[in-house]
């Protein structure tokens, strides 16, 4: 597809993401194609991993694991490319099917809004259950503004490498780029943490996901402030920004801190900090230090309405795009 084709399918995308999210009536009855990359990637993870090897072979194995796993990516990225190319506008729909099922702008915000509807409905518990569904820190360590603050942490972050990373990939380099994506980021999920089993051999996938999510990151910034704008107005837009560019290298990862920051500049509340992880502390400064010490549901609520203000702004930048690239 030309560039103008890609813009169009992203738009598409992004709509139909938008109203339908992910319909689980169809992930039960055939695998997501994420399930597909992750049974690709622990198949890798079982056959050259193994625990007698030394820490330099595990990495070496590590970099060419991902690599090969890439290449397949990339791949099945053409060949759907070139399917969809004989159909017309036909494969033009199906080609936006396909991409919207990577995107995360439903799916996410409802995960988020849950939380906040679990601590008014079941207290404490309910939030904790409702938060360990997408963050990984210790759900019993957790009072109620933690619990906020986690659901608001984990809806920046997941902004940025569920919905504008993949747009971004899929935008510049289509359906192999996205699909080299998302191979990626899943395989950094599951190999790329630092635990003794994958410090060497998931070293080469961390390494790429920080670097094939820096833009995306940045761009996010952007997004949520004009997010912020939109919805809060125009002091916590400028304030999005100011926290995102001087808190946002605090966090441990060199990228989640920034649409992190830029969030609790929007929301004017204080994020990260000390977390607990599989019984870790894991120390980090606060972001926003000045901001409201005390989370609330009603910020994951504000938090979850600038989140689909700045998806809106990045359907909109798409559109403005496609426009640009036709006339």
């Amino acid at each position: 597809m030309t560039i103008d084709e890609n813009l169009l399918v992203l738009l598409l995308a992004l709509l139909l993401d938008r109203i339908a999210g992910d319909p689980q009536w169809l992930w039960s009855r055939m695998p997501h194609p994420v399930v597909i990359f992750g049974a690709a990637i622990s198949y890798a993870d079982q056959q050259l991993n193994p625990a007698s090897l030394t820490g330099s072979q595990r990495r070496m194995n590590g970099i060419a694991a991902i690599m090969a796993l890439l290449l397949l990516a990339v791949a099945a990225g053409f060949v759907f490319n070139r399917f969809f190319a004989l159909f017309g506008l036909a494969g033009i729909l199906l080609e936006t099917g396909l991409v919207a099922i990577f995107l995360a702008q439903k799916s996410l915000a409802d995960h988020v809004a849950a939380v906040a509807v679990a601590l008014r409905a079941e207290g404490l518990a309910g939030g904790r259950t409702a938060v360990s569904r997408i963050v990984g820190r210790d759900p019993e360590t957790l009072d109620e503004p933690a619990v906020c603050r986690a659901a608001i942490e984990s809806l920046a972050e997941n902004f940025s490498d569920g919905v504008v990373a993949p747009a971004l990939w899929y935008a510049v380099f289509g359906l192999p780029g996205l699909f080299a994506y998302k191979m990626l980021n899943t395989a950094d999920s599951m190999i790329g943490h630092k635990s003794e089993k994958y410090i060497d051999f998931g070293w080469a996938a961390a390494r790429l996901d920080d670097i094939a999510n820096w833009p995306a990151a940045r761009l996010s910034i952007l997004l949520i402030a004009a997010g912020a704008w939109i919805r809060r107005g125009t002091s916590a837009g400028r304030e999005a920004i100011r926290v995102a560019m001087r808190d946002g290298a605090l966090h441990r990862s060199p990228n989640s801190g920034r649409p992190e920051a830029a969030m609790a500049g929007a929301l004017n509340v204080q994020l990260a900090g000390p977390r607990i992880y599989g019984g870790v502390i894991v120390r980090e400064p606060m972001i926003n230090d000045a901001g409201r010490d005390v989370a609330t549901s009603g910020d994951v609520e504000d938090g979850v309405s600038v989140f689909y203000a700045s998806c809106m702004v990045l359907a909109g930048v798409t559109f403005g795009l496609f426009v640009f690239s036709v006339v």
